[in-house]
C-alpha cells in the first residue's frame, strides 16, 4: 500500500493536469500494446496498431514492459502537454538517472544491447530513442488524440464539479475506486508498501486514456508527486474510430490535410488561443498560426482578439463541413463576421465594420 500524507499546504496545492500528458499516454499505451488484457476497450486499437508497427518500437518495449517497473525518465515532469518538449526532456535526462533507471529494468529482465550506450548518455542512441518515440506517437496515438483529449476534458470537468460540490477532500475521495481518502492520507494499492510525505509539494492528478486497470505513480520519491488514474471510456470507441465516422474524418483530412482538419475540429470544441490549440494538437504555435490563416481565409474559422492574444473558433460554415451537411450558410450574424467577395473573388473578412484581407494562399492538402 502506498500512503500519501497531506498537510494543509498540500491540500491547497492539489492540481489536475490541464491536458493529456503525451509521454504518459505513450508509456501506458505501450503497456497495453505488449499485453492481452483490456480486450473489450482496447482490443481493436491494439490489433490495428500491431499490423504496422513503426521501426523502433522494440526499443520502447525494452523501457516499458507490460508488467513491473518502467523507466521513470520516460515520463518527465516537463512538457506535460507538448510532445516535442516532453521528448526533449527525455533526451536531456542526466546520465546518473539513465544509469539508475536502466539498472532497475535490467534487474528484472534481459534488455537489448542498445540500452548499454543509452545508460551512458550516448547521443546517437538518444537520437534513435527520440525518433522511436515520435514514430510510435504518430502511428498509435495521434490518429486518436482528439478522442483522448475529449475524454480527458470530460473527466477533468467531473473533478472540478466534485470540488465545487464537496470541496477538495470530496474530490480526492471520488477520483477512483482504487484510491481511498481518510484523515489526511490518500492510500493506493501497490505491490510494495511506502509512506510518501508530500511536505508541501502538493500532488498532481493526471487522468489517462490508456491507463487500464488502477492508478499508478512513479517509483522515484524525489520526482514531483503524481498519480495517474484511468478515465471512463465509451465501450467500442476503437470500432467507432474505424467505422463510418472515421471515413468522414479521413475524407476531411484528404480535403484539408490532417493538421488543418484537426485544427478545425479543435476550434469547434470551444475554440482557444493559438497556444492552447497548439498544446491540444501537439504542434507548435507557429504551425497553428499558419494553418489558422488558411482556414480563416476559407471562411472556416474566425479569429478575434482578446486582450493581448487571439481566440480561434469555428464558423457555422466550418461546423457544417465537420458535420457533413449541405446547404452552407453565407453569413453568420451571431459572430459579427461576414464573408463577402473581394477583388478577384477572394474572401474578405468583415468584422465589426472593418474589412481585412490577407495574402494567405488557399488551403491545400498537407499537414
Amino acid at each position: 500500500m502506498l500512503n500519501f500524507h497531506f498537510t494543509d499546504a498540500d491540500l491547497a496545492r492539489i492540481r489536475v493536469a490541464n491536458g493529456p500528458h503525451p509521454m504518459w499516454e505513450v508509456l501506458l499505451s505501450l503497456h497495453l500494446l505488449a499485453a492481452c488484457d483490456g480486450a473489450v476497450v482496447f482490443g481493436p486499437w491494439r490489433r490495428h496498431v500491431r499490423t504496422r508497427l513503426p521501426a523502433g518500437v522494440r526499443m520502447l518495449l525494452d523501457l516499458a514492459p507490460p508488467r513491473g517497473y518502467s523507466a521513470d525518465f520516460l515520463t518527465p515532469a516537463l512538457g506535460r502537454n507538448d510532445l516535442e518538449s516532453g521528448i526533449d526532456a527525455v533526451l536531456s535526462t542526466p546520465r546518473r538517472l539513465l544509469r539508475r533507471d536502466v539498472a532497475g529494468l535490467a534487474a528484472a529482465r534481459r534488455l537489448g544491447t542498445w540500452t548499454r550506450p543509452l545508460a551512458e548518455g550516448d547521443t546517437g542512441t538518444l537520437g534513435r530513442l527520440g525518433a522511436a518515440l515520435r514514430g510510435y506517437f504518430d502511428h498509435a496515438l495521434r490518429p486518436h488524440w482528439a478522442r483522448v483529449r475529449t475524454t480527458f476534458e470530460a473527466d477533468r470537468a467531473l473533478r472540478a464539479r466534485a470540488v465545487l460540490d464537496g470541496g477538495t477532500e470530496a474530490m480526492l475521495a471520488t477520483v477512483h475506486p482504487g484510491l481511498r481518502w481518510e484523515s489526511g492520507v490518500l492510500s493506493m494499492a501497490s505491490a510494495y508498501d511506502r509512506d510518501i510525505h508530500l511536505e508541501g509539494r502538493g500532488l498532481l492528478l493526471v487522468p489517462s486514456f490508456f491507463c487500464q486497470r488502477a492508478p499508478i505513480t512513479l517509483r522515484d520519491p524525489d520526482r514531483p508527486p503524481v498519480i495517474i488514474y484511468p478515465v471512463a471510456h465509451d465501450l467500442g470507441w476503437a470500432q467507432e474510430e474505424a467505422g463510418t465516422a472515421r471515413d468522414g474524418r479521413e475524407a476531411l483530412r484528404t480535403l484539408l490535410g490532417r493538421t488543418r482538419a484537426e485544427l478545425l475540429s479543435a476550434a469547434a470544441s470551444g475554440g482557444g488561443s493559438t497556444g492552447e490549440l497548439a498544446r491540444r494538437l501537439i504542434v507548435s504555435p507557429a504551425t497553428v498560426s499558419q494553418h489558422a490563416a488558411a482556414l480563416r481565409e476559407a471562411g472556416l474559422i474566425v479569429t478575434q482578439r482578446r486582450g493581448q492574444g487571439v481566440h480561434h473558433s469555428t464558423t457555422p460554415l466550418g461546423r457544417a463541413l465537420l458535420d457533413g451537411r449541405r446547404g452552407i450558410p453565407q453569413r453568420w450574424p451571431e459572430s459579427g463576421v461576414h464573408l463577402v467577395a473581394g477583388p478577384g473573388g477572394a474572401a474578405t473578412r468583415w468584422d465589426s465594420g472593418q474589412a481585412a484581407s490577407g495574402n494567405t494562399p488557399a488551403p491545400s492538402p498537407g499537414s
